[in-house]
């Protein structure tokens, strides 16, 4: 008897797990992420322009963006997008699911199943450097020697004692612990090793100390002996934004001595007395000390005919470390890649210096766990492209062979 529509068995419904499988390693999940990435790379383009790039770079790719409005000229696009970071974790997941779990295994697939893991360690790379990398700026004059590289953007307070007209042990407070003490939070610091502990509040991303006889408060700010702290709008060049908080020191039988504040602005530290000991307390931007020195020996730079806009500026280093010596040549577009650590030659000065004027060098570092993962995810790429053609030229050859034999 010939089986009908009714008599077949019902399907049984998809569970959710399957569903949901099928939704994130689908093909038009992957086309939407890639269209989604696109615009927002074209709209951080263009908004790159008026608030600077630093800005520009946490609004669309940092992964506490979840959603943004676009900006262009100042006005608002009404188009809400999803933070960039988070369009990468779902491409990553899609790619994983898809790409690699879902692929059709085999001999003749083996090129896209390569090409799709360089893909995925090219978004893992990019992951790493946002949470793991390091960047600052090392100025060094000729015939000068340096091993602390500044952080671009963190600032930190630093504690420490003075002894004989020097700073002892520094304790330092990142960044990241007090960036979230805006609108009047506040959290209490411990310093085991002092006499007191530290409480830090109101802190603001970019910010100067004002007098109250120069300008009035205009938002009810905190005054603290005749000043306030006066907000300011972020740099579009970011590295040049003060971070600024108000701070009181926590005595061991919690007395809490008068509220004052710390400045990047600031040219002096606050200074606390114990007794006859002398402590500081200061806001700079974050010190991070190399494995090695590195002393400039000579800086060399060329100009387009007719111009002051260089067309290649040299430095010729030496490297110190553990008593030996190394030779290394930095230029524009070959840095110095040692110990996890890369220089890039980035500016020079003074400006405008004359013929025998010294120089100095100031090298931007940066310290990336994924500094090679692109460049490797390009290679694994291009190896699998290449075997996918292979395979389907090969493929064809024998198509054609077969064809003329039968004929």
């Amino acid at each position: 008897m010939e089986n009908t529509a009714e008599d077949k068995p019902p399907r049984a419904p998809r569970s959710i797990g399957v569903i949901l499988f099928d939704f994130f390693s689908g093909f038009g999940l992957a086309t939407v992420t890639l269209l989604l990435l696109g615009v927002l790379t074209w709209f951080a383009t263009l908004e790159q322009i008026d608030n600077g790039l630093y800005p520009t770079l946490n609004k669309y790719f940092d992964w506490r963006s979840v959603v943004l409005l676009p900006e262009i000229k100042g006005k608002i696009v009404p188009l809400p997008l999803p933070g960039g970071y988070w369009v990468g974790v779902v491409l990553l997941i899609n790619l994983i699911l898809g790409g690699v779990i879902r692929i059709r295994k085999g001999a003749a697939h083996i090129g896209n199943l390569i090409s799709h893991l360089g893909i995925i360690l090219m978004l893992i790379g990019g992951g790493v450097a946002h949470h793991f990398s390091e960047r600052g700026n090392m100025a060094v004059g000729e015939g000068e020697s340096s091993n602390t590289a500044e952080d671009y953007f963190e600032y930190v307070v630093e504690v420490s004692e003075i002894k004989d007209g020097k700073a002892g042990n520094i304790h330092v407070i990142r960044g990241k612990l007090i960036d979230d003490l805006t609108d009047g939070a506040s959290r209490t610091f411990k310093l085991p090793n002092l006499p007191f502990d530290l409480e830090i509040a109101g802190y603001l991303t970019h910010a100067a100390p004002v007098s109250i006889t120069e300008r009035a408060p205009d938002k009810g700010q905190r005054q603290v002996d005749g000043y306030y702290l006066m907000e300011k709008p972020g740099e579009i060049n970011a590295e040049a934004n003060t971070a600024a908080c108000y701070a009181r020191v926590v005595r061991r039988d919690g007395r809490k001595d008068d509220p004052f504040i710390l400045a990047g602005a600031s040219f002096h530290p606050f200074t606390v007395r114990e007794g006859d000991r002398i402590f500081t307390v200061d806001m700079r931007k974050r010190l991070w000390p190399m494995p090695f020195t590195v002393r400039l020996d000579e800086f060399t730079a060329d100009f387009h005919p007719g111009t002051m806009k260089p067309s290649k500026f040299v430095s010729k280093i030496t490297r110190i470390e553990n008593g030996g010596e190394a030779k290394v040549t930095i230029q524009m577009n070959e840095p110095m890649r040692y110990e996890g650590l890369t220089f890039f030659q980035a500016s020079y000065g003074p400006p405008g210096a004359g013929p025998g004027q010294k120089m100095y060098s100031v090298f931007e570092i940066v310290r990336n766990p994924a500094d090679k993962w692109p460049e490797y995810s390009l290679y694994i790429v291009t190896l699998g492209m290449l075997i996918t053609f292979l395979t389907r030229f090969f493929s064809y050859l024998s198509s054609n062979t077969r064809k003329k034999r039968h004929v």
